[in-house]
């Protein structure tokens, strides 16, 4: 396999790039400090309660550490979310109601999002079958937020403005904190009233601050992502104004329960202990994909986001050929700590629209927080890399992958 040791005219700036995301390590490592040292967090707040899960007592204190990190009002962090797109669905179904409107105002919703929307599928219960109206704002030729039109898309009636931050199986940047504040100020400017909710997943400790701290009133993501650490065994969150968790709280459990209900069944030390955690896996994942960024581009291959640009825990690498997205699949799996003897093949996957080939060996089985690499089998047959623990071992998977798609 070639190796991947960078020329020499280019280590300086490669560690330059390492450096800042250190740093940037350390911001965020400072503030979940913070947030532990304010509420206190002891070894009491490790155990945990059994059946209705009423005063679990380590299970509320994490939800104020969680909302105090995530610079929010509230937050409920819960195993029983099981997933981000479970967690978005509880969000969505708490605030809107019959005759309230819906709209996306960054493009087509993730793909697992389509048949809780109601745009695919019929009889499952989505949001359009209850009654909420949908609209969405399409990107800019350029994959960028149209500015313009989001101003203009707002109106009375809309209740909720979604505003997803990752790129999804798009091709697109992932959108920064700036963007952001700037989408919820135009929001707020035409409709005060609408709630501005932010699918949230694959951005957490990307930066300094998160979206309730520029505005936005929700987020919701998944703990098998950023903030779980890599070792969340499972679960999601919600986090913001604190009727907005209520109400997306009530549609988990149930109305009059709420964040009251629901035993975090001994699992609080290691949710405490992945926040912890979660900044500096976030920085080897970022690391990790500079480096793919970097090596594929260099080999000819198209790559969002580029290398230059601001980057988040998910590499898009634009293959060209069915062959080159399941080689560099295998070649991934191959080089995973569990699972490397199993040899991802496509299939169809629950929620998607294609056929999809995906890498994952996980220790937390789905954990795109943990290196995996995935992409759904059609033109242009673009390959997702997502998450690491430590950039050293996603340098050696790449060697694989890239010695594999060579071949074709």
């Amino acid at each position: 396999m070639e190796r991947l040791n960078p020329p020499e005219a280019q280590k300086q700036p490669f560690f330059q790039i390492f450096d800042g995301i250190d740093a940037q390590v350390k911001e965020n490592l400072k503030r979940v400090l913070a947030a532990f040292r304010q509420w206190k967090v002891g070894t009491h707040h490790f155990s945990s309660v059994s059946g209705y899960g009423h005063d679990d007592l380590g299970r509320d204190i994490f939800d104020r550490v969680f909302a105090t990190v995530m610079q929010a009002e509230a937050a409920a962090v819960r195993v029983q979310f099981v997933s981000g797109t479970h967690a978005i669905a509880c969000a969505l179904f708490g605030v809107l109601r019959p005759g309230d409107e819906l709209v996306a105002v960054t493009g087509d919703p993730y793909d697992t999002l389509e048949e809780v929307i109601g745009l695919r599928g019929q009889g499952q219960g989505s949001l359009i079958e209850f009654g909420i109206s949908y609209r969405q704002v399409p990107l800019t030729n350029t994959g960028q937020p149209d500015l313009a039109a989001i101003a203009t898309a707002i109106r009375p009636t809309t209740r909720v403005a979604l505003i997803q931050r990752s790129c999804g199986y798009s091709w697109r940047p992932s959108l920064t904190i700036d963007d952001i504040e700037t989408i919820v100020r135009l929001v707020k400017r035409q409709n005060p009233q609408t709630v501005c909710f932010v699918d949230n997943c694959y951005g957490e400790f990307l930066e300094d601050r998160e979206p309730p701290a520029v505005g936005a009133d929700l987020m919701a993501g998944s703990l098998i992502k950023n903030p779980g650490g890599t070792i969340a065994p499972t679960g999601g969150y919600v986090a913001g104004r604190s009727d907005l968790v209520t109400a997306a709280a009530c549609r988990l459990t149930a109305p009059g329960i709420g964040t009251s209900g629901g035993s975090s069944l001994h699992q609080n030390r290691l949710l405490f202990q992945g926040l912890f955690l979660a900044p500096q896996m976030v920085g080897e994942a970022m690391k990790g994909n500079y480096l793919i960024a970097k090596t594929c581009a260099d080999a000819g291959y198209p790559v969002s986001p580029g290398v230059d640009a601001p980057r988040d825990v998910i590499q898009a690498v634009e293959l060209g050929s069915p062959e080159k997205l399941v080689a560099f699949c295998r070649a991934i799996q191959q080089w995973s700590p569990v699972e490397s003897y199993v040899e991802p093949v496509p299939a169809e996957m629950p929620g998607y629209d294609s056929q999809l080939v995906m890498a994952g060996g996980t220790f937390i089985d789905g954990s795109t927080s943990e290196l995996s690499a995935d992409g759904p089998l059609r033109s242009p047959y673009i390959v997702y890399c997502q998450g690491g623990t430590h950039w050293t071992h996603i340098s050696l998977a790449l060697e694989a992958a890239m010695d594999a798609i060579s071949r074709f």
